[in-house]
């Protein structure tokens, strides 16, 4: 299955509210709404996939539990960002003093915040384009490091605030530099 993409905008209005009502009572569907309000219906990650983004969001807590610097967060949490977009990384860090910050309802919902690392790792049915976009926007929001990670060319993007785009062919580790601090990922995890 492929991604949907519906835009309400001639029919309604939804506010942030209304589209977290969607979300909840529609749970077995992933959403994402973009900047304009557009709304994708995203196809769930091949069973692959999944088991390599639970390897790499384990390994991202145990660094976390470790360092205690922030909070991780999986592909099923949605942020709205400081353009309105509602986005759902598949992996995601936020630095502790940012999260404590928000109020205990925001952080309930789709949490006014852009992570400050995100994790994009291609699906089989994932567009690349689209997906270059969503970093872009990530990086463009406020994320200081994002990596896209696309396993069918052994290709890694890495996103940082106010930089080009770094592209690593056949990386065996990426480094967290210092969003992470002495994070490292082993990629034959991954690849």
């Amino acid at each position: 299955m492929n991604t949907l993409t519906i835009s309400l905008d001639s029919v309604i209005e939804m506010n942030d509210e209304q589209f977290f009502r969607l979300c909840q009572k529609n749970r077995d569907l992933r959403f994402e709404r973009n900047a304009k309000g557009d709304i994708t219906i995203m196809a769930p990650a091949g069973s692959d996939t999944g088991m390599r983004n639970s390897d790499f969001n384990g390994y991202l807590w145990s660094w976390n539990q470790r360092k205690k610097l922030g909070f991780t967060f999986d592909s099923s949490t949605g942020f709205t960002l400081p353009n309105g977009a509602m986005r759902s990384p598949d992996a995601a860090w936020i630095v502790k003093e940012r999260w404590e910050a928000l109020t205990p309802e925001q952080q309930s919902r789709f949490a006014p915040i852009c992570p400050d690392f995100v994790m994009e790792l291609m699906s089989p049915s994932d567009s690349l384009k689209v997906t270059q976009a969503k970093m872009q926007e990530y990086q463009e929001n406020g994320a200081r490091l994002g990596w896209l990670i696309n396993r069918k060319v052994c290709e890694v993007e890495i996103y940082r605030i106010g930089q080009p785009v770094e592209v690593l062919y056949a990386p065996t580790s990426l480094s967290g530099e210092q969003v992470l601090p002495e994070f490292v990922l082993d990629l034959e995890l991954i690849w």
